[in-house]
């Protein structure tokens, strides 16, 4: 399996957690994780006009910046909840899941959004289509991180 592949399975599983640990009532989000999980939601609009993920019709700066931009908002979501967040390749989740995995599996793929800008802007190509694609399906759309805010039942 290649790098980014690995990256999205961790991202899901840790995600997976967090939303299991919390539709089963063992993590209530308290009120500063659910403001910072609005303000995630508000800083990181994807301004897509309702378009469905993959934006093949957008330059790949702006769909790659779309991607990178989710990984600063998501460092100073933690750093403003004081959540340490962690490598989701080859780890398993700890137990019980909150707050930190949630942030964690959901930065993973912003991470590699920074990856993939920083080798755009060094001259190198873009990444494959399929990958930014897995990226912005993640991120944006039905079934992604834009409809996180429905998996919580507090």
């Amino acid at each position: 399996m290649d790098a980014f592949a690995d990256r999205v399975d961790g991202a899901w599983e840790w995600l997976s957690a967090a939303i299991e640990e919390a539709q089963e009532g063992r993590w209530v989000r308290d009120a500063v994780e659910r403001q910072v999980m609005k303000d995630i939601r508000a800083a990181t609009n994807a301004l897509h006009g309702g378009r469905l993920a993959p934006f093949t019709e957008d330059l790949w700066h702006v769909r790659i910046g779309r991607i990178a931009n989710w990984a600063g908002v998501i460092r100073l979501a933690a750093r403003a909840g004081g959540w340490e967040l962690q490598p989701v390749v080859g780890q398993s989740p700890p137990q019980p899941a909150g707050m930190a995995e949630l942030l964690s599996g959901i930065y993973a793929i912003g991470e590699q959004g920074e990856v993939w800008m920083k080798q755009l802007l060094r001259g190198g190509g873009p990444p494959p289509e399929d990958a930014i694609a897995k990226a912005e399906g993640f991120l944006t759309g039905p079934g992604s991180i834009e409809d996180l805010e429905q998996l919580f039942y507090d």
